[in-house]
Formats: structure tokens, C-alpha cells, sequence
């Protein structure tokens, strides 16, 4: 069986790799409709040998298409998808917009798939870029010892803030090479050969949203009972999001027995004697896992260190992988 798809937010970074991604992992499509703003309407996108015109997505029915992705901000999901929802379509939602409603569900496939038959709604949110990559490494742990304490710092490329802010990176950067003036407009600070540490606005608490969308998403996909403290920061690189993570364990168990854990899962690349930089995991979709050691002080503290394509596995191949467990459930 083949499926009609659309893209909405067709012409940005994340639409663009769903789009690849679905070329790549030989989804079974009959038809893909690329959506984006009346700006777009009209404009050409050429993958492979395929040309695709963008749709204007106000005018868009979606009782012609079985899956939606979504990538194309809260605003936008938060009246388009209900839409495609009423009109019996599948949506894929990659915004925060969805995540944190109860009836609906927040899925990692490697980690809660079975959830997808548990909502009877058609809207499916794709968890935070940050979120997914660090999960993906835990999970695995979360197993054979409860996870009681996370305290993580994330590293996050400029890509996680749109098409946008990569291009604000590299004219900030030939501008101060040049000894010119440069524009800030997407990121809060000067991020050419800088570290910024805000990502998304401020709460009342002092945390920021991205900050705290770590928290409460990992709370609702992994455990409500972990503690969790995050601090994220944007980094002048283009790709690939890094983490500096702290677990605490239920129980006292030997950094061996999470070697072994975490080589025997697919989706995970560890290493023991190198470790991997946001370089190593750009275009590739697995989450890398590296720097693993014991705590100084406490028996059942462990440290190490992720990266993962933020585009890919945070974004475009989770997206796409949870399609494919709408199909693989029997949902659509």
C-alpha cells in the first residue's frame, strides 16, 4: 500500500530533509504535495529526478493527502493541523505546539512506539531536536537501572533556529573576518564565533522554554518521576547538536554493563576510546555516544557525552519514523 504525503513548511531546512528522508528510507508514497506560505506558492524544488511545485497551504484540502508533516511553526500547527485532523489526515507535528496536551501522544519510536495505540487522535507530536537525542542514549540505561537525576548542558547548532540563522552565522562571520559590521536579528547575541546561552525566550523560573521542554517532555516519555536540569546554549557551528550529560542510577551498577547496553542498540553509535563531534554526526542518523565514565565522587553518577543531526534524528528522520509506526501499529 502507498500513501499520499504533504510537507507544510516545505521551503525550510526541516521540510527540506523530510523530503529527502522520505527519498532515502524508500517510504511508500504515491504522491508528495509540498505546502509553505502564498510566498512560496509556485516556487520549483528539485530532489532526484522529481520537481515539485509548492502549494499554497491556505487553500490546501487535506482529504487528499494520508500523512501530514508539520514543520512550519506553533502558529501555523495550531490552525492547520486540527484542519487536517477533521479531514481524516494523519499529522506528524514537529513544533512544541502538541507535545505537552495529554491526549496526545509525544513519540520516539525506539522508545514508546505502542503509545501511538493508545490516542485516539491523528495528531502525533515529534519531540524537541534536544529531547530526542538524548533520550534515544538513556532509554537503553532506563532499562536495566532507573535514571533517578539528569543534569544536561546542550551545544546547539545554529540549524535548530531555522534556514535563517544559518545564514545569520555566516555573514556575522565573513562580516567580523572583514572587519565589518555585523547584524543580529535571529539570535539574541553575536553568534559568529560565540556561545549564546539562550535558546527561546525566558520564564518566570529563570529557565528557558527550551530548557524546560526538555524537562517536561522527558518527564512524559520516559518517566514523571526523573529529576531534570538543563541548560541550553547556542554555538557558532551548523549542524549537529553536542550534550554534556549527568545521570544518576537507582542502582549502583558497573559502566560496563552500560558499554555493552548501549553497543547492542542499532540506532546508537558508542565509542570507547575516541569521541564524536557535531562533524562526525552531520548527515547520518544515528546518536552518537561517547566520553561514557563513572562519577568522581558518586558510585551511581555517569557522564558522557551525545551528538546526533538535529535536522535528521531531532527532527526530519523522527518525523518519518513515526510514520512509518502508523503503518507498522496499523493506525493508517
Amino acid at each position: 500500500m502507498s500513501y499520499n504525503i504533504s510537507i507544510v513548511g516545505a521551503t525550510g531546512a526541516v521540510g527540506r530533509k523530510l523530503l529527502e528522508t522520505l527519498y532515502k528510507r524508500n517510504f511508500p508514497f504515491s504522491k508528495i504535495t509540498l505546502l509553505a506560505s502564498k510566498k512560496s506558492e509556485g516556487k520549483k524544488i528539485k530532489f532526484n529526478e522529481d520537481e515539485y511545485e509548492v502549494k499554497n497551504l491556505e487553500s490546501y484540502d487535506f482529504k487528499n493527502s494520508d500523512i501530514a508533516f508539520f514543520s512550519a511553526g506553533s502558529e501555523i500547527s495550531k490552525i492547520y493541523a486540527p484542519l487536517a485532523e477533521k479531514k481524516e489526515c494523519y499529522v506528524v507535528d514537529n513544533t512544541s505546539y502538541f507535545r505537552m496536551n495529554n491526549d496526545i501522544s509525544l513519540i520516539i519510536p525506539e522508545i514508546n512506539e505502542k503509545k501511538l495505540l493508545e490516542s485516539e487522535r491523528k495528531i502525533i507530536a515529534n519531540p524537541n531536536c534536544s529531547t530526542i537525542q538524548m533520550l534515544v542514549a538513556l532509554a537503553p540505561i532506563h532499562k536495566i537501572s532507573k535514571i533517578k537525576r539528569i543534569i544536561v548542558s546542550t551545544y546547539q547548532s545554529v540549524s535548530g533556529a531555522g534556514q535563517s540563522a544559518i545564514s545569520e552565522l555566516k555573514e556575522q562571520s565573513k562580516n567580523l573576518l572583514e572587519k565589518k559590521n555585523i547584524i543580529i536579528k535571529n539570535i539574541p547575541k553575536q553568534i559568529a564565533f560565540n556561545v549564546v546561552p539562550q535558546i527561546d525566550t525566558f520564564l518566570d523560573n529563570g529557565f528557558t522554554k527550551e530548557e524546560m521542554k526538555m524537562v517536561n517532555e522527558t518527564n512524559k516519555i520516559l518517566d514523571p518521576d526523573i529529576s531534570i536540569n538543563a541548560t541550553c546554549v547556542r554555538v557558532a557551528s551548523e549542524i549537529g547538536h553536542a550534550e554534556s550529560i549527568y545521570i544518576e542510577l537507582e542502582k549502583n551498577i558497573d559502566v560496563e554493563l552500560i558499554k555493552s547496553v548501549l553497543k547492542n542498540k542499532k540506532e546508537i553509535i558508542f565509542s570507547d576510546d575516541d569521541y564524536h563531534t557535531p562533524v562526525d554526526c552531520s548527515g547520518n542518523d544515528g546518536v552518537y555516544v561517547s566520553r561514557l565514565r563513572k562519577d568522581l565522587i558518586k558510585e551511581n553518577g555517569f557522564n558522557f557525552w551525545v551528538v546526533s543531526d538535529n535536522l535528521l534524528k531531532g527532527a526530519a528522520l523522527n518525523s518519518v519514523q513515526i510514520a512509518e509506526s502508523l503503518i507498522k501499529v496499523g493506525r493508517v
